[in-house]
């Protein structure tokens, strides 16, 4: 049974694109979530956007002969029905068991994914046709490529149903965030509070770096104690007075 794809609210968009992926495990530790990174998801490519979206996962297992099989891919559970459900701004999330010789997509299903505007793809696997599959714009994290296909080492199973990717439990319309580090996981029963405390956390360590910038020392800065707290929260009440932003673009920081 899968389960129904749910859209994500553009302010909460808005908000994390603005907010590391660093600085996201360092929010999501102090709610005592430690398993957020996802292992071995690297961006392919130099220069890939920080992006946010809602998970729609795709599952594989072990390859097992008589089903991983290049029929498989005309079968009705296969990876190429699954992209036909994948809604507009998601971004698909694959657990593939850290398999690194054998490619889960190539160039025709990545420019499909694109074309229906799915905002990246991110698996714990590696991709084949590398050339392709920069040429189709889909933004991807993975470990690698691989020429062999899926077939080769697994089976695909289902999509929109829990998976393990990168060592990390993903459910269907968790929060990915990526960016140049990699892909983070927000539960989405704690969105709401992780996205508050995020852009705090982001304004707080952008306050810290104009600090640093200037010459100060770190101990009682970073963390602030009392005093540079209160600081702190002077030059935000300022700042928003003035209708300005604290510090540095939030984009630059990696916490």
């Amino acid at each position: 049974m899968t389960i129904d794809s749910l859209q994500l609210d553009e302010k909460i968009v808005a908000a994390l694109s603005g907010v590391s992926t660093a600085t996201l495990t360092t929010v999501l530790l102090k709610h005592g979530l430690r398993n957020v990174w996802l292992r071995g998801t690297r961006p392919i490519a130099e220069g890939q956007p920080r992006l946010v979206g809602r998970a729609f996962t795709l599952r594989f297992v072990p390859a097992r002969e008589d089903l991983a099989t290049p029929a498989s891919w005309g079968s009705p559970i296969s990876t190429r029905a699954a992209i036909e459900a994948m809604p507009s701004g998601c971004i698909a999330v694959v657990g593939a068991l850290g398999v690194t010789d054998a490619g889960i997509f190539g160039d025709i299903l990545c420019a499909r994914m694109h074309k229906r505007g799915v905002a990246a793809l991110v698996t714990d696997g590696v991709v084949r046709d590398i050339a392709g599959v920069l040429n189709t714009g889909l933004p991807v994290w993975c470990q690698g490529t691989a020429s062999p296909p899926s077939v080769a080492g697994l089976t695909f199973v289902g999509w929109q149903e829990p998976i393990d990717c990168g060592g990390v439990a993903v459910f269907p319309n968790d929060v990915i965030v990526v960016d140049r580090d990699g892909a983070v996981l927000i539960p989405a029963a704690l969105l709401d509070d992780v996205v508050a405390a995020s852009v705090e956390q982001e304004l707080l360590e952008n306050w810290i770096m104009s600090e640093v910038e200037t010459g100060a020392a770190l101990p009682g800065l970073y963390p602030p104690n009392e005093a540079n707290r209160a600081r702190y929260e002077a030059a935000r009440i300022s700042s928003i007075s003035l209708g300005g932003a604290l510090g540095r673009d939030p984009a630059a920081g990696q916490g």
